[in-house]
Parts: C-alpha cells; sequence; structure tokens
C-alpha cells in the first residue's frame, strides 16, 4: 500500500506528492502547524487524506500544548481547529473531520475527562478515521468494480488513488477492484493542468500496480470517445451536495459534457464522509481559487508573458444529471440523488 500518510512517534509523515513521479521523498510534521502547511502546500492533497491529515493535526495538537488541564486547553483546542479548517474550503472532508475530534472534545470536556485521557481519545480518534477510510476505499472499490467493462478502456481525471486517500483510492480503488476481479481495464488518466495530478501521480500509482495506463492531455478526451477507446469514466470528488452535484478537480465537469456527448456512463466514487447533505446544491459549494503561478510556471520555468491575468480555480461543479450512478462504501446510488442520499442520511456517524 502507498504510504500516503502515516502515524510515527515523531509525527505524521507524508510521502511529498509535489516531488512525484521524479522523486520518492517524505516530509515529517511534528505539530498541527507543519500539518496545515502540508495541506495547503499539497504535499499532502486528495479530499479523504486531508480529512485524515487534519485530524492528525488536532491530536498532534493536543499532544503538544503547555496547558495543565481540559479547560486551559480548551480555546487552544478551537484554535487548532480554526487553523486546520482555513487551509483548503472546498473538501468537506476536511470540515467532516475537524467536527468529529470537536463532538469528541466536548463530550469528554462535559464528562470532565482529565487532559492526559483527552489527548490520548483525540489520538484514537484519528487512528480510526485513518482504517476506517481505508475500509471505505476498498468496500466502495468493490461496488464500483460492478459497474466497469470486462475488457475497456477506462478515463479518469485528476488522482483519485491512494494518493489522494488513506490507502487503495476512490476512483483508483474502483478500476483496483475491477482488476483484481480479473477485469481487463486500460486506464487513460487526463493529465489534470494545472497541476499534473493526472500525469505525475495517477500515472506513478497505476504503472507501480502495473495496470496498462496511458496519460493523455486534458483536450484529447473527446477523440478518444469517439474513436470507441472509452467504455466508462470514473473520478473522484471533494464534496458532493444534496442534489448530487459534485465538486472535483478543475476540468472535470468538461469530461462529464463529453461522456454524455459519447453515450459513456460517468460514474463518481467518494466516500459518505465527502457528502454534505447541508449543502443544498452545486452552487453553494465554495470554489478554491489557487496561486497564478500554479500557472504561469511549471518546474521553475515561467510558461506565460509578464502582465498576463490568470484564472486558476482549483474545482468545478459537474450537475448531477451528468452522473450516472455516485458509488460510496454504502452502496451504488442513482438518480434521483436527492432522494437516495437522503435515504442513507440517517447512517452518517
Amino acid at each position: 500500500m502507498i504510504p500516503t500518510l502515516a502515524w510515527t512517534p515523531e509525527g505524521v509523515r507524508f510521502i511529498d506528492q509535489t516531488k512525484l513521479p521524479l522523486e520518492e521523498s517524505y516530509v515529517l510534521a511534528t505539530n498541527y502547524e507543519q500539518v496545515a502547511d502540508a495541506i495547503v502546500t499539497m504535499v499532502v492533497r486528495g479530499a479523504p487524506a486531508i480529512g485524515v491529515s487534519a485530524a492528525y493535526g488536532i491530536a498532534l495538537g493536543a499532544l503538544g500544548t503547555k496547558t495543565a488541564t481540559a479547560a486551559e486547553f480548551a480555546p487552544e483546542f478551537a484554535a487548532i481547529c480554526e487553523r486546520l479548517a482555513a487551509t483548503r474550503p472546498t473538501a468537506v472532508n476536511l470540515f467532516w473531520a475537524i467536527d468529529r475530534m470537536k463532538r469528541l472534545f466536548e463530550t469528554l470536556l462535559a464528562a470532565g475527562a482529565p487532559l492526559a485521557e483527552i489527548k490520548q481519545k483525540l489520538l484514537a480518534e484519528a487512528h480510526a478515521m485513518y482504517e476506517e477510510d481505508i475500509a471505505a476505499c476498498k468496500t466502495m472499490g468493490a461496488f464500483g468494480a460492478a459497474l466497469l467493462p470486462q475488457d475497456g478502456g477506462v478515463l479518469t481525471h485528476c488522482n483519485a488513488g491512494a494518493l489522494a486517500t488513506c490507502g487503495y483510492g476512490t476512483a483508483l480503488g474502483v478500476i483496483r477492484s475491477a482488476v483484481e476481479q480479473g477485469k481487463h481495464i486500460h486506464v487513460y488518466a487526463d493529465e489534470t493542468r494545472p497541476f499534473l495530478q493526472g500525469a505525475r501521480l495517477t500515472a506513478w500509482e497505476l504503472i507501480a500496480d502495473k495496470i496498462p495506463t496511458t496519460v493523455i492531455c486534458d483536450n484529447m478526451a473527446a477523440s478518444l470517445m469517439k474513436a470507441g477507446r472509452i467504455q466508462a469514466v470514473v473520478v473522484g470528488a471533494d464534496r458532493i451536495a444534496a442534489n448530487g452535484d459534485t465538486a472535483n478537480k478543475i476540468g472535470t465537469y468538461n469530461v462529464a459534457i463529453l461522456a454524455r456527448e459519447h453515450g459513456i456512463p460517468f460514474y463518481v466514487a467518494a466516500p459518505w464522509s465527502t457528502i454534505d447533505l447541508a449543502t443544498v446544491t452545486g452552487e453553494d459549494i465554495p470554489i478554491e481559487e489557487r496561486p497564478a503561478v500554479e500557472v504561469t510556471h511549471h518546474g521553475g520555468k515561467q510558461l506565460t508573458p509578464n502582465g498576463v491575468g490568470i484564472c486558476n480555480p482549483a474545482f468545478d461543479v459537474t450537475p448531477a444529471k451528468y452522473i450516472a450512478a455516485i458509488i460510496t462504501e454504502r452502496g451504488v446510488l442513482r438518480a434521483p440523488y436527492s432522494e437516495s442520499l437522503r435515504q442513507l442520511e440517517p447512517l452518517k456517524k
């Protein structure tokens, strides 16, 4: 399993995704500020991985506090949560994980638990989220594999693999599971400009797993669909609204429209923590604007003329009408999503 993030006695160790695929190196975060920085700089990325990273960041903050009692620690705890919540606005898993840690802290504080117990239980909760994420990915992979062709091409956009989770992956978990079941899948990975998560990360993962993979430029998808080389599309998600509208990496909306035009099913794979029933439609999803330098430069070299305007939204929203199914660890959901998602609401932890 790819070691996206791991708890160590010294802190949280992240594989540095900004250095892949040419260099496999690691970053050690020994305090919550360093975890926040790893999220902002995309050392760690992907909605599920960001959520678990934030939980570990909170645990690190608790373990590192200089306060003596739980009551004294409470204001510091709130500041830690606020700092981590400010890192990236679109991925709802981040807020889901922070809220889960907050609920635990408030319960323990109200029960009069000593600070030493609170520290250990916060860490145990982060560990639980880590294990739950891996289990969820494997379960949704098994559900989603049935939707993929026995033989054929599958297009994916961005990286929704082990590197975006604690292991196995969401969209790539579906592909991995299909291959494990004996299906002959050839993956077409959009390069995913401007950060090139498909070209750098998805391709790196799948080649390591010996899954046939071809990287294509983002503007090649339509021609390959027309040529009959793609039989399905599967992507991940950073937030899914109550009506099924889905925020994912910029360019996903383009792919969904192309898939509809060519009669190709477009699937979204995401854990239940990515579903935000408090967000009514995709119009309400905040879209992160990334630094202009990600577009103007690559590999330290400037690509654009000085003074040109830059637009760099990190995500776009695919309307639910383009989505053939949403694959979760609780099963495969179909339209109307406002009904199928609500039916599972009582199960949410």
